[in-house]
């Protein structure tokens, strides 16, 4: 095989060659100037479109054929061509996959037919995935798993890319705690991504990959659409421990493999593995480090090779490798690169005149070689009409002494097993006069120095000469001039003496054409001062200065731009000449500042850089990779430094469930890390953010990572504060303080509990709980157990606990204490011994002693005391059992007995002891009383101690004046135990005195009691503290209560003796019989409120006062029959009509006086009328 050139060098070789500019009002063969791709691909919702534009003289005639035969258009009702067009409109109403079909434009005039590419129309396509429900994926933690997509095949081939939380519905095992996300994309890392095909491999399972769901998405670019696959959920397994694996190939599988490549193509290499840790993949190529090129991108992980346009050089083997602590296994990858045919030299249309000779040149390359074929007007140039001026040698077309039947279109086609090309090219044969194209007779002005090109396209057959000059004269070609082939002439650093006028000359044997181009040079135009780069802290002021000189006779004007867009002027940004002001700079001020000056023959700029140095912006795109149960890795992008180099990073995390936001610091970084592994809590939810820090200060937070969770591992916590403690006498209640959540590491915490009897050869026995105690019965009584107890989760054992000794519960002692004695008794203590019980008998631990001992009696027989039973508790320890009891009180009798007491339970009580303590002091006087009853004299009075404390023998009173001005010495004054008054003479109304007294006994004076006498200034006031009863207010309100209770008997006792108002008929048949309150005449009975006070007062009952009042009913008659003449019923009404009967009678004739009603009713016994006086006569 020869040398292969590369198609880029030689496509720059054949561009540079002349192509002669035939105007189209010459005759000429077609040229197709526009069409489709060979892979066109239509939407057919649309009108599909496939593009033929030519050009030609006389003006070409389209046509096509479809599947290599002719396509009739106009007989087509959904197709349709263009006007002076051959671009094919397709509608395809009813039956678009009719028009998948290999289409070619054929544009013919007579001079020759060009045809263009074979065209596969190809209608785009956007299946969708069948609706199918996907069973849950199990898979157990630490396995490999791959999710596959198969996505639809289009065309065009859909780019895929997985997503999560698609469904509408949370998963089922979604963690309650968390928020639900949005459908989001699967973030990938070393462990999880994405294959070429478009599957999700993992390459070993953790727990939080089954928080959400999973759901392959494919996007057809040609219709900008998205087709989304049924959601998969992956379900992990956590029964078992996840044990370290060795690497393995999940893609591609075995030890070799093969991929062919066309030049030009994109190339991609992959290898995914799977094991426990996560392996790493590295790449080698024939035997060497793979260097990675420009052209080269190593993208996934490290997983993937992206080469976009492969190269021959990018042929070979390569080799992956995936390690991890367990081990190694390695891949190798042959990369073969062929190529479709390629131009290496593309044919060119010809113009010649007769009998001149010509060739074309159809040079390509390939790998294989392609094969070149010659067409003339789309016919086989084998095939083709002979021509012994015509003939091919291999990719060249040869012509020599052409005639008008050499006229045509050639087709040159280079193809092989891979594709190919075709190209068209006319020869045209004709005599053409030479001519000048475009604009004649211009003015040019330019600047001194620069570089010039005066055009000058022309057109003839044969070729015409060209020549340039100045004013006519010589011609103008070396040093500072150029002239290339399609007559354009340079001048190069042109100078003030080079302006003139210049003349264009072409000619050949048919005639001869010129233009003339007149040229002005002016002074150029320079910028004097240039804008400076500055660097300046946000809030400072800035000046940009640009200094010109230009042309006299040229108008000069000042543009400044800010990042190739007009500076806005405002309040901030002004102009002060052609220089920029810029107050109070802000981060939006930064930039490149560009000076424009702009005169009528040139430009000018100069920039310079606006750098304002302010805090760092926030880092971006924060991503999680490498998850471990205790560590993640955090990568991020740091964010625009702002002139002002990053000293660190500060990454904060939240990992509250409940109630997020509350950041905390985690750690510090460099400020050149953009990647560290962060050490975290297993099992738990994190978010991350990240803050840059420089000189001016710290960034604004990053935006929070997407939501992480730890995987799970062992607990790693002791539980603390254990005990053992019997709640009965033959069970142990084994109880810890639980563990944090935070600490839990895993899902279903438990805890472990061991015990079994200390100094025993037992086996350790053991029960799991998710409790916080755990009980153990059928436990002997106050047994010793160890004990140990450590956590568990879902992912194993956590640390055992130190051992512990417990004991099982106590019961009640068996023994009291015996020979409970006291000694060395004194009035307020005494001393208390016993004799110790035995061990055995306390069935517990030894606890306390505790006496109870209460006061019985007073020795002081009239003396009552309180029973109150009270105890003391004496330790079980001390080598010596006794203690005292204090707090006695003097001259008593008391009793107590003694108990045992383990943690639970006291014993019985021992034998009860009697002890009597001796007489002490007293305490103070009760009812201490100072009283003024006379304007000279303070008395003071006492009762006795409310404990005597034994038999009082009397009374020591001290008394001294307090508000003398004369110093007075201290009285003592004592007294029998039968005196407790005493009186002493004031010298004046404002002498006060300060009184101390105290009780004796035979063993001494008892505490003291002391108080000082009020002042007594005024008269009134020592009257009222002689005796109340004499005082004004008293009496008045005695007399008022006097005076009512006088008024009530007057009233009862009128009503008694006046009796009820009755009719006159009536007044002989009266009886006491019971009746209503009123008469038929509505007159009020008085008896009736006789007999209601009668019957509240009567110790005997009504019925027997009813028959008191019949026994007594002559006496009333003969009484209401003595009566006086003068009786009114004004003496004892409430005023108002004296009330009369029919025959005018005085009603008051009828009543009996009260003195008669008691002197004549008699019921057989005394009758005591009761009230209020009654109490106060019995007082008095």
């Amino acid at each position: 095989m020869g040398t292969l050139v590369e198609p880029t060098l030689l496509l720059l070789l054949w561009q540079s060659v002349w192509a002669l500019d035939i105007p189209l009002e010459i005759r000429q063969p077609p040229t197709i100037i526009k069409q489709s791709l060979k892979e066109h691909i239509v939407d057919p919702k649309d009108t599909m479109v496939i593009e033929c534009e030519a050009k030609g003289n006389p003006h070409p005639i389209f046509s096509w054929r479809r599947n290599g035969k002719y396509f009739n258009v106009a007989r087509d009702p959904q197709t349709s061509m263009r006007r002076r067009s051959g671009t094919l409109d397709i509608y395809a109403w009813n039956n678009p996959e009719e028009y998948e079909a290999e289409y070619q434009c054929i544009v013919s005039n007579e001079y020759g037919s060009a045809y263009s590419n074979k065209i596969r129309l190809r209608l785009s396509r956007a299946p969708l995935w069948p609706r199918e429900i996907l069973e849950p994926v199990v898979v157990s933690v630490g396995l490999p798993l791959v999710l596959s997509c198969d996505p639809p095949p289009g065309p065009p081939k859909p780019d895929t890319y997985w997503m999560s939380s698609c469904s509408f519905a949370r998963p089922f095992n979604w963690p309650i705690q968390t928020a639900f996300p949005t459908m989001q994309p699967v973030r990938q890392d070393r462990r999880v991504s994405m294959g070429v095909n478009g599957d999700l491999y993992f390459s070993n399972v953790l727990i939080n990959d089954s928080a959400t769901d999973y759901c392959c998405n494919a996007r057809f670019p040609h219709k900008n659409s998205i087709q989304q696959k049924m959601p998969v959920v992956v379900k992990v397994l956590t029964t078992r421990t996840v044990a370290e694996a060795a690497p393995t190939w999940l893609s591609p599988t075995g030890s070799s493999s093969s991929i062919l490549v066309l030049q030009g193509e994109e190339l991609l290499l992959e290898c995914i593995a799977a094991g426990v840790p996560t392996p790493h993949i590295t790449w080698t190529k024939d035997g060497e480090d793979l260097v990675v090129t420009s052209h080269m991108k190593v993208k996934n992980f490290n997983k993937m090779i992206q080469i976009p346009k492969a190269s021959f050089d990018d042929a070979g083997e390569y080799a992956c490798t995936a390690t991890n602590k367990i081990g190694y296994i390695e891949h190798t990858i042959t990369v073969r690169v062929k190529a479709a045919p390629f131009w290496l030299e593309k044919p060119t249309n010809l113009v010649l005149a007769p009998e001149e000779n010509g060739r074309l040149v159809c040079r390509s390359d390939g790998i294989p070689r392609p094969t070149i074929r010659w067409f003339i007007n789309g016919e086989p140039i084998e095939t083709a009409t002979p021509n012994p001026n015509r003939q091919v040698s291999g990719d060249t077309l040869t012509f020599r002494g052409v005639t008008l039947a050499n006229t045509g279109v050639y087709q040159c086609n280079a193809s092989n097993q891979f594709g190919y090309l075709m190209a068209n090219a006319f020869v045209n044969v004709l005599h053409a006069t030479p001519r000048i194209l475009g604009p004649r007779n211009e003015l040019i002005k330019v600047v001194e120095g620069s570089r010039t090109l005066l055009d000058c396209r022309y057109f003839g057959s044969p070729v015409p000469d060209l020549r340039w000059s100045k004013y006519g004269q010589g011609n103008l070609e070396g040093n500072r001039f150029k002239v290339y082939s399609n007559g354009t002439l340079e001048i190069k650093r042109i100078r003030v003496d080079d302006q003139g006028t210049y003349l264009c000359i072409v000619s050949n044997i048919a005639g001869r054409d010129e233009s003339q181009v007149r040229i002005e040079v002016k002074e150029p135009t320079m910028i004097t001062k240039r804008p400076q780069n500055m660097k300046v802290i946000r809030g400072s002021d800035v000046r940009f200065e640009c200094g010109v000189k230009s042309d006299v006779s040229t108008s000069v004007a000042t543009t400044w731009m800010k990042d190739k867009k007009a500076v806005t002027f405002g309040w901030r940004i002004s102009l002060d000449e052609s220089n920029l002001v810029i107050t109070n700079v802000n981060r939006g001020d930064e930039g490149n500042y560009t000076c424009i000056i702009t005169t009528d023959m040139d430009q000018k700029s100069a920039s310079a850089r606006l750098m304002v140095m302010d805090r760092p912006d926030p880092p971006t795109n924060l991503q999680l990779s490498d998850p471990y149960e205790r560590s993640v890795r955090l990568s991020w992008v740091s964010g625009d430094s702002n002139h002002s180099p990053i000293t660190e990073f500060l990454v904060q995390y939240d990992e509250d469930d409940w109630l997020p936001g509350k950041w905390r610091n985690l750690s510090t970084y460099p400020g050149n890390f953009n990647s560290v592994i962060l050490q975290l809590s297993p099992f738990s939810y994190y978010e991350f953010r990240v803050i840059a820090v420089n000189a001016i200060g710290p960034s604004r937070p990053s935006r929070p990572s997407m939501r992480f969770q730890t995987s799970g591992a062992p607990p790693d916590v002791i539980p603390k504060n254990i005990r053992g403690v019997g709640t009965w006498r033959n069970n142990m209640e084994i109880s810890w303080e639980p563990l944090t959540y935070r600490e839990w590491n895993g899902p279903h915490l438990k805890y472990l509990v061991w015990w079994r009897r200390r100094d025993s050869r037992e086996e350790w026995k053991n029960a799991t709980t998710k409790w916080l105690r755990y009980y153990i019965y059928d436990a002997d009584t106050f047994t010793p157990y160890e004990i140990k107890v450590q956590a568990v989760n879902d992912f194993g054992l956590g640390p055992e606990s130190p051992v512990v000794i417990g004991y099982s519960g106590e019961d009640r002692p068996l023994t009291a204490p015996i020979n409970l004695r006291v000694s060395d008794i004194e009035s307020t203590e005494v001393t208390v011994h016993w004799d110790p019980v035995s061990r055995s008998s306390i069935m517990g631990e030894l606890k306390e002693y505790k006496v109870y001992f209460w006061r019985d009696s007073s020795q002081l027989r009239w003396l009552s005391v309180s029973r109150a039973m009270k105890s003391k508790v004496f330790s079980g320890h001390d080598p010596e059992l006794s203690g005292v009891l204090s707090g006695l009180l003097p001259y008593s009798n008391y009793k107590m007995y003694i108990v045992v007491a383990n943690n639970r339970y006291e014993g019985p009580p021992s034998n009860t002891v009697h002890f009597s303590t001796p007489e002490g002091v007293p305490s103070a006087p009760r009812s201490f009383r100072i009283q003024q009853r006379h304007l000279d004299t303070i008395y003071v009075d006492w009762d006795r101690p409310a404990e005597p404390n034994g038999i009082i023998t009397g009374y020591s009173l001290k008394y001294q004046t307090v508000n003398a001005t004369r110093g007075e010495e201290l009285r003592v004054e004592e007294f029998p135990a039968n005196v407790s008054s005493f009186s002493v003479r004031r010298y004046d109304r404002y002498t006060r005195y300060r009184f101390s007294l105290a009780a004796r006994t035979r063993v001494g004076i008892g505490e003291w009691y002391t108080e000082e006498s009020p002042h007594y200034t005024t008269e009134a006031y020592a009257r009222d503290q002689v005796d109340i009863s004499t005082q004004g207010w008293f009496i008045g309100i005695m007399c008022a209560v006097a005076l009512i209770v006088l008024i009530l008997l007057i009233v009862c006792f009128i009503k008694r003796s006046r009796g009820g108002k009755y009719p006159v008929r009536d007044k002989k048949d009266i009886s006491l019989e019971p009746v209503d309150d009123k008469d038929q005449e509505g007159s009020f009975d008085y008896r009736s409120l006789e007999r209601i006070a009668r019957v509240s007062t009567l110790p005997y009952p009504r019925r027997e006062e009813e028959r008191g009042l019949q026994r007594g009913q002559a006496s009333v008659e003969a009484m209401m029959k003595r009566t006086d003449s003068d009786d009114s019923l004004v003496d004892y009404g409430e005023g108002g009509e004296i009330p009369f009967n029919e025959d005018g009678s005085f009603i008051g004739q009828y009543t009996g006086s009260r003195r008669d009603v008691r002197e004549e009713l008699d019921f057989g016994g005394s009758l005591e009328l009761h009230s209020p006086m009654n109490a106060i006569y019995s007082l008095a």
